[in-house]
């Protein structure tokens, strides 16, 4: 274990950006959160939005709600504490918002920049992905905001009162507006049938051995104190040991997606190796250790 976790760190180290340098060294090498966020920053315009490519797949400068997710949810998993710059994320939203509390993942700037194929028009349509799991976000993390209350407004809206969208990441995205959102016995009274319809869906992957694209069990229980993990107890051993073995023998872990660049690559698998280690860990599959840090302890 200690090898793996040794070959990860150095992999993280190598080639990922200075973002995943800093959340594996604040997540694993005990460095205080303000390196996180002093990383955010650099991606952070004077909209208050986020932008630059944080999420890899466009490498469009302008700030758009799906680099704010990235943004929040690396703020979050840090544990940071910085709440001008989340005010200022917030108060961005609130500029791109419809009038039903949505926003949309992008915009058509992207257009004019480098973007994975699948970046296209159906990004710029307002709706649960990424709404849900941005609200969700500001509830994991505690922060209130008129934005937050409009977008927790639509989620129960869509709930309640329309079907279930037909997109995987949608529904994954109102899983983490469920599983952190401040009215429990609201969240649990519709969750079951949340995650009966991501289950059957065909892009949801409950055998680890499946090809392709898709997301898994893991992806909806990252971390073994997830409130959805016990919905996956007789296949979580076997995703487990899948991702065990799916570590590169240059110590990262690669994607299933074709992102618009080499560089991009780089920084999609600088993100899920962090991702990985981050889940081994908490499961209790790897644990690193005095010696396997070495020289890799952070400078503070």
């Amino acid at each position: 274990m200690t090898d793996s976790f040794a070959a990860a760190a150095r992999f993280v180290q190598s080639e990922a950006r200075v973002l995943e340098q800093r959340l594996f060294a604040t997540l694993f090498l005990g460095a205080p959160a303000s390196g996180v966020v002093a990383a955010l920053r650099g991606f952070q315009n004077e909209d208050g939005g986020f932008g630059h490519g944080l999420e890899p797949d466009k490498r469009c400068p302008a700030s758009l709600p799906i680099d704010v997710e990235t943004a929040l949810r690396t703020y979050a998993a840090a544990g940071a504490d910085e709440p001008s710059l989340v005010r200022q994320a917030c108060d961005f939203l609130q500029t791109v918002t419809n009038d039903d509390g949505a926003v949309s993942l992008a915009a058509p700037v992207i257009e004019d920049y480098p973007r994975a194929e699948h970046w296209s028009g159906w990004t710029y349509v307002p709706g649960p992905n990424p709404t849900a799991g941005l609200a969700g976000l500001l509830h994991r993390i505690g922060f209130d905001h008129p934005w937050r209350d409009a977008a927790t407004a639509y989620c129960w809206q869509i709930l309640e009162s329309a079907p279930l969208p037909d997109e995987i990441h949608a529904v994954s995205e109102i899983l983490v507006f469920l599983e952190h959102v401040d009215d429990r016995e609201r969240a649990d009274k519709h969750a079951p049938a949340v995650v009966d319809h991501l289950t059957a869906m065909d892009m949801f992957h409950l055998d680890p051995a499946a090809e392709g694209y898709g997301l898994s069990p893991l992806i909806i229980a990252p971390t073994a104190d997830s409130r959805w993990r016990p919905l996956f107890d007789d296949v979580i051993n076997g995703h487990l040991d899948h991702l065990e073995r799916s570590q590169e023998p240059d110590g990262g872990w690669t994607i299933t997606w074709d992102p618009p660049s080499a560089a991009s690559r780089l920084e999609w698998r600088g993100h899920v190796t962090v991702e990985a280690v981050r889940t081994l860990t908490s499961y209790g599959r790897l644990a690193p250790s005095p010696d396997a840090r070495g020289d890799l302890r952070p400078v503070r």
